[in-house]
């Protein structure tokens, strides 16, 4: 792996995000490798999704200040914790109030959508910010089975996910512009993009939980996006899987693949502990079917848990990376060397925006991350 993250440091501060490699990124101050985020654009109990939103922006414009790589926002349907259901259009928001830092989705699910809507929707984001955007694509619905009913349509569901591997094709040949002359598509084009002159593309990423995708990423010679964060079960055997199937392609000559961690940095041991109890809590309810607003710290540590839900919330917080700066700096670090990831995405699942953005600074300043950030013109 040491290929990829050289490659990574050596690109230098040029272009977006300081990085002239549109997938590999740089690792910055002593990091072992790039750091990126991933935002789920969490709602907490008494707030509202405008200043989720909000804090989306200030995260994003933190992550850009301190060296992070990348900012995802993932599609989620019928969650009320969480607002990030329409990715493009965060995006849009989040690059009028960036100019650096590459974004993308994490991802969005292509079963949910027709490949041309997506190559539309992205095609619009590379022309608003052009060499910053990524297309992270994923198999599963972001939701329950009624829940994807209602989005794809009644007797779907298996028949979509199925299709994935057609549908990618199709939504590759709609960015490229490049259906066989023969092909139904072949008058169709995604606008804007190669038609009309865009000369650029957002790299596409594949996204998953299983070895499905990581063996299809591997085959196409395209980076590969691992949910450590929710399945660190399949970590390894996913990573493994990836890199035994991998095929040198026009997009990498060796792997690269990231892994979503869930981390978060306070002040305190018991702060941090306080905090990810939260999301702990919210996991739960989702997991039994009462999805619901983040629940404060008050609520979470009054909650009454039966056996077997203290058995699952212990083991959901043994997999989050919490605690001081020095700590969570050792926890990542140590990730790092178990899984050979090339880079790491983190996402800091908490009741309030504050402790997000508090959380992705400490993680910053204890790797002695910093980016210049050139001045408006």
């Amino acid at each position: 792996m040491s290929d990829t993250r050289d490659a990574g440091r050596d690109a230098g501060d040029e272009g977006p995000a300081g990085q002239a490699d549109p997938v590999r990124g740089t690792a910055r101050g002593c990091a072992p490798v790039p750091l990126s985020v991933l935002d789920l654009v969490t709602v907490g109990a008494g707030s509202t999704a405008h200043a989720a939103l909000r804090t989306s922006v200030e995260i994003a414009r933190l992550a850009e200040s301190r060296g992070y790589t990348r900012h995802w926002v993932a599609e989620h349907h019928s969650m009320p914790g969480v607002a990030s259901s329409s990715p493009a259009v965060i995006l849009a928001h989040l690059a009028a109030h960036t100019s650096r830092i590459r974004l993308g989705s994490g991802g969005v699910m292509l079963p949910n959508h027709a490949p041309l809507a997506i190559a539309e929707q992205f095609g619009t984001l590379e022309a608003l910010a052009p060499g910053r955007i990524d297309l992270g694509l994923g198999r599963a619905p972001g939701t329950d089975g009624r829940t994807a009913a209602a989005l794809r349509g009644p007797g779907r569901l298996d028949e979509a996910a199925e299709e994935f591997p057609r549908r990618l094709s199709e939504l590759t040949r709609f960015l490229d512009d490049d259906f066989p002359d023969a092909h139904p598509y072949s008058r169709v084009h995604a606008i804007p993009g190669p038609a009309q002159g865009l000369t650029g593309r957002p790299p596409l990423w594949l996204l998953g939980s299983s070895g499905y995708s990581a063996r299809l990423a591997g085959e196409l010679g395209l980076p590969f996006a691992y949910a450590h964060h929710f399945s660190p079960a399949g970590t390894l055997p996913a990573l493994d899987l990836y890199r035994q199937s991998f095929r040198p392609s026009a997009v990498l000559d060796a792997p690269y693949a990231v892994i979503g961690v869930a981390a978060l940095a306070a002040d305190t041991e018991a702060e941090a502990r306080a905090q990810v109890l939260t999301g702990a809590l919210s996991m739960l309810r989702l997991r039994t079917g009462r999805p619901g607003l983040i629940p404060t710290p008050e609520e979470a540590a009054a909650y009454d848990f039966s056996p077997l839900e203290r058995e699952f919330v212990d083991g959901w917080l043994a997999n989050i990376v919490h605690g001081v700066p020095d700590e969570v700096r050792t926890g990542l670090d140590d990730l790092v060397k178990r899984t050979g990831a090339d880079e790491l995405m983190l996402t800091a699942n908490a009741h309030g925006g504050e402790v997000r953005l508090r959380s992705y600074g400490l993680i910053a300043d204890a790797y002695g991350m910093t980016v210049e950030v050139p001045a408006a013109d």
